[in-house]
């Protein structure tokens, strides 16, 4: 077995607590449909939101869908000029014997311009 990376992101209509909760449940559940994911096999994930993004913690809502034994912790995402507003990315680190090549990262929303290479 190996460790896997597996990356997404979302972006938030407003900073509020509600639409941090809904939007983060969303990403975390696309990318556990996309990849099949077993929550008792999920290292840790690593979240960061756009510093205008403050009204709540998005590993709150990994904790409300059951992540409950995987670290997790929350950061500030380096402020770039230009850069997108009001967006959640998550790094997960994952036991499995798929191979990096064949992970499906998921970016949603506004976030898809992250990764055109992924929405073809």
């Amino acid at each position: 077995m190996s460790i896997v990376a597996i990356r997404g992101a979302i972006t938030v209509e407003n900073n509020d607590s509600e639409d941090i909760i809904i939007n983060t449940v969303n990403l975390l559940k696309e990318i556990e449909k996309r990849n099949h994911l077993n929550k008792d096999k999920v290292i840790s994930i690593l979240f960061s939101s756009t510093s205008d993004l403050n009204k709540e913690y998005p590993a709150k809502a990994a904790r409300n869908i059951g992540y409950k034994d995987s670290a997790l912790m929350c950061f500030n995402e380096m402020k770039v000029e230009g850069s997108l507003e009001k967006c959640i990315r998550v790094m997960l680190l994952y036991n499995s014997n798929i191979d990096q090549k064949d992970v499906k990262h998921v970016y949603l929303k506004g976030a898809k311009s992250l990764r055109p290479d992924l929405n073809k």
